[in-house]
């Protein structure tokens, strides 16, 4: 079975970090036109690897109030997300809920090597780690314009440089900037 593309994607403030020194994210909310690159985009994936606090922030598109909204491209993405595959890694789970959503039981390369086609990890720390092990084809960060002045790194520390090349970018009207970045080889 070939290799996946592991990928890592998430909202980051123009200052690096995806949750700000209290905790919220509220600042990383996409707009409609973001919400249907995210929609198109998760929609091509044939897995997500997710750490312990994307999960638990992800239930919300299990809910009646994301699968009835009133906003199309809410309940588009409620229907994406609950198709989608989802393997969650947590060193505190015992269990977890949702439609195609299951407990890592191996390490990181072993639960890869059962996959194929795209696949994103999100979380800082999960995606810390699929770094440090080399694990990253693409970088795919939606930053957003705020500072939000400290919190949660979108990478934490790395023991080593990881070096980039720019495959795309796209720029939204409220001044988000989508970047694509490969791992140079």
């Amino acid at each position: 079975m070939p290799k996946p593309k592991l990928i890592f994607s998430m909202s980051v403030s123009l200052d690096g970090y995806i949750k700000g020194p209290d905790g919220t994210f509220d600042w990383s909310m996409p707009t409609e036109e973001e919400h249907r690159v995210h929609n198109e985009r998760v929609g091509e994936l044939s897995a997500h690897l997710c750490g312990r606090r994307l999960y638990e922030t992800m239930l919300f598109w299990n809910t009646p109030e994301a699968t009835s909204s009133d906003e199309p491209v809410m309940r588009e993405f409620a229907a994406v997300w609950q198709a989608l595959p989802k393997i969650v890694f947590s060193r505190t789970l015992t269990s977890v809920e949702g439609p195609n959503t299951r407990l890592a039981t191996r390490d990181i390369e072993a639960e890869l090597a059962e996959l194929d086609g795209e696949v994103e990890v999100g979380g800082a720390e999960l995606a810390a780690e699929c770094a440090r092990r080399g694990l990253i084809d693409e970088y795919r960060p939606f930053v957003k314009p705020f500072i939000v002045g400290g919190g949660t790194p979108y990478l934490p520390p790395l023991d080593a440089q990881v070096d980039l090349r720019l495959l795309e970018t796209r720029t939204f009207p409220d001044g988000a900037v989508y970047l694509r970045f490969a791992r140079a080889v």
